[in-house]
């Protein structure tokens, strides 16, 4: 259980924008973190989880204990789903308007809803549609703590949350510095209980994060990186994972390695892959966001590849050895990564999740007038046009030739 003489039973104190509390057995740190919301004075929180992982895990054993212990009161919003709707944050705030803070619990779904409510909550008023339709912007947001439940979306150590507006199938995503979470708990060890395909779909999260992040117009030496390692790891610890769920080694290095990446983003931005997969989550909910940007990968692979093959090369090389960073490599990177995607258990292509060729004009026309995603496209390293966008998506439907 060590990794370069790394005690993975050792709670560590990260200090980001966000402090988090990372290692096998962090969740105890709500102890530390309710004690200190007292000190605040806050005396009432809104906790936001999905239906049940809250409870599976056993960190409800542990957070409730901690908020009654000190008196502090909360009041429970345990409907959020993955690809939540602005219908179930207002939902959730309305429950608690009063919450001096929002404990959110789960992935990336849960604690960008939670970040979401953090901001309607020191906006009375205001509605999670009019948030996500950049109808206000927002500067405040009450404190938030992010338990985090799985190893993908960085969303606990970032400045990011998405939601969709079902009426218009329309998925943004807002960025903004009130909604850094104030604490956040990474404890890997509650995280064995995730399924094979969470446990693939949440690792690949973290990779795209890293491919664009390393790639868009903004990308630096640290987001480049954290890229780096964090491919490194996901590429090493994925298979170790998926073969002994219960493995707290390989899950505390995916979930450093989910940290790392979402810093990367947070610094680099992102740009095609998550602009593109969007639309198609905003069209059907029920697509796993890890599932919609594997398929995407690589065909913007391809697509990204001779504008950025020095760098691409260079953090790709743990899932596609050989690659020189020559640009004319880039249909052997696009199809290694295609090919190692599929070796990891996700071989599927958009016709696999009922797309075909008929969709791809919608699914270009919402790329464009989703709000806030022009502003990933134009941090794309080659021009991101409707054109690029329609090769993208139409690659994307059965495997590369």
């Amino acid at each position: 259980m060590f990794k370069n003489g790394i005690d993975i039973n050792t709670v560590s104190e990260l200090r980001l924008r966000t402090t988090i509390y990372f290692g096998c057995g962090a969740i105890n740190k709500i102890n530390d973190i309710a004690a200190e919301l007292v000190t605040r004075n806050i005396k009432k929180v809104l906790v936001i989880s999905g239906r049940g992982a809250y409870k599976a895990t056993g960190a409800w054993d542990v957070i409730v204990p901690a908020l009654e212990s000190r008196g502090i009161a909360y009041a429970l919003y345990d409907k959020i789903t993955p690809n939540p709707s602005t219908a179930q944050i207002d939902e959730a705030v309305a429950l608690a308007a009063d919450a001096q803070a929002v404990l959110a619990i789960g992935g990336g779904s849960p604690i960008d809803a939670g970040k979401s409510a953090a901001i309607l909550l020191a906006h009375p008023g205001k509605t999670a549609a009019e948030l996500y339709e950049m109808k206000f912007t927002p500067a405040t947001a009450v404190p938030i703590i992010a338990v985090n439940l799985t190893h993908g979306t960085g969303t606990e150590a970032d400045r990011f949350a998405v939601a969709t507006i079902l009426e218009k199938e329309y998925k943004p995503a807002i960025a903004y510095d009130c909604i850094y979470p104030t604490w956040s708990i990474d404890d890997p060890a509650l995280m064995t209980g995730l399924s094979a395909a969470q446990t693939r779909f949440v690792s690949i999260d973290a990779i795209n994060h890293c491919v664009e992040a390393a790639t868009t117009k903004t990308a630096s030496p640290l987001s480049i990186s954290l890229a780096r390692e964090a491919i490194a790891l996901v590429a090493q610890y994925l298979p170790v994972a998926e073969k002994n769920p219960a493995d707290l080694e390989a899950r505390y290095y995916l979930l450093y390695a989910s940290m790392l990446a979402g810093v990367s983003f947070d610094n680099g931005l992102l740009h095609f892959t998550h602009a593109l997969e969007h639309p198609l989550s905003g069209v059907k909910p029920e697509l796993t966001h890890g599932l919609g940007l594997a398929i995407l990968l690589p065909a913007v692979i391809r697509e990204i590849y001779a504008a950025k093959s020095v760098v691409l090369a260079d953090i790709l090389a743990p899932l596609v050895p050989g690659l020189t960073g020559d640009a004319a490599e880039a249909a052997q990177a696009a199809k290694g990564v295609e090919q190692w995607l599929a070796a990891a258990g996700v071989p599927q292509k958009l016709a696999d999740e009922g797309f075909t060729a008929a969709d791809i004009d919608k699914l270009v026309d919402l790329t464009f007038t989703t709000p806030s995603l022009g502003g990933l496209l134009a941090l794309a390293p080659v021009t991101a046009d409707a054109d690029a966008v329609r090769r993208i998506y139409t690659n994307s439907l059965t495997k590369l030739a």
